[in-house]
């Protein structure tokens, strides 16, 4: 059997990114699919680095183990599960409540009228010892698929796409790395030849869709999206006025690379540039607005155990729905319109 080749590009967005383990954990169910690369964001580099370390350690089968126990660690004690005493209460109603926790609320305030550098010494990545677990020889092997993992270096604003052997835990909590929350990186840059401030990538690359565009990769890119592109509310409170702009800016290069895809597109279907001259790309989208809607900035900060249980029960049934109705579209075209959504 033909195995269908595919990119996977994984956004970020804090504990939302269990939404893209279960969309992850429904692919690598189908053994019809291969996964040849994968560009990753924040949360989306975690989830690549535990899939790409899982791939090569066990295959499919070590690669959902390795992002179970990612999205485990990350949920602490309290566990992860759909049966919580809190599901009939709703996400959209727990994800209020946890904006509205006068705790939570406490905490906001402290972090926009303080440096994380306030803290001096006392100061410690929270994501450190998560990321300095994963097997770095595994995460950079020539085997299994390509990994990029993006960042924004601070001092000219500009995308660093780091990959193979650059990647390592500073790499990965680089990528994560939430200017108000966390303090910058410093990471060794082998493009500019110095020690380089960065912060997370989604604000100049989430995730960046270029390095798919290399020898031998394959042309369809699945994008699992975890940011919603719209919100149908408007936001009133400090909070939600916040989590949109956060939103629009972390989708914003994202849309900035698939409408000049989409042009590129336009112009070989229209025969104004030759075949031979570009690539056909085809682009697809795992995507639950309706679920993103109902969460808040809240849900993405303060993992909680029944909405990470949520997240991943809709990721793979958003996986699930995107491989019943679109599996023949690999390999052939695009699955989304691109016309209409980024034209």
């Amino acid at each position: 059997m033909t195995r269908k080749r595919i990119n996977l590009a994984l956004q970020g967005g804090g504990a939302h990114g269990a939404f893209t383990w279960g969309a992850l954990d429904r692919i690598l169910e189908d053994d019809r699919i291969e996964i040849a690369a994968i560009s990753g964001t924040s949360a989306g580099a975690l989830n690549g680095a535990a899939l790409k370390s899982g791939m090569v350690r066990g295959g499919p089968d070590g690669a959902r183990a390795a992002l179970d126990a990612l999205w485990h660690e990350v949920a602490g004690l309290q566990g992860i599960g759909v049966d919580s005493w809190m599901a009939p209460f709703g996400v959209r109603n727990i994800s209020r409540a946890m904006e509205m926790n006068p705790l939570y609320l406490m905490g906001e305030f402290i972090t926009q009228g303080l440096s994380p550098y306030a803290m001096g010494p006392l100061y410690s990545n929270p994501l450190k010892s998560i990321v300095s677990a994963f097997d770095y020889g595994q995460v950079c092997a020539d085997e299994g698929p390509a990994f990029f993992v993006n960042a924004t270096r601070v001092r000219n604003g500009k995308l660093r796409v780091f990959a193979a052997e650059e990647v390592n835990a500073d790499v990965i909590m680089a990528s994560a790395c939430l200017p108000t929350l966390f303090q910058a990186v410093q990471v060794f840059d082998s493009q500019t030849g110095r020690t380089e401030a960065f912060w997370d990538g989604g604000y100049t690359g989430n995730p960046a869709l270029f390095p798919f565009f290399g020898k031998g990769l394959p042309a369809d890119i699945v994008v699992i999206n975890i940011n919603p592109l719209e919100r149908e509310d408007v936001p009133y409170t400090p909070q939600q006025i916040q989590n949109r702009i956060n939103e629009i800016s972390f989708n914003s290069s994202l849309l900035r690379e698939m409408r000049a895809i989409a042009l590129v597109q336009r112009l070989l279907d229209d025969g104004t540039l030759p075949e031979e001259r570009m690539s056909r790309v085809h682009m697809h989208m795992i995507a639950d607005d309706d679920l993103m809607n109902d969460l808040s900035v809240a849900t993405k900060t303060v993992p909680n155990g029944y909405v990470l249980g949520r997240l991943k029960e809709a990721g793979r049934a958003a996986a699930d729905q995107f491989l019943g109705q679109h599996f023949e579209d690999l390999g052939a075209r695009s699955s989304i319109d691109m016309r209409a959504m980024y034209g």
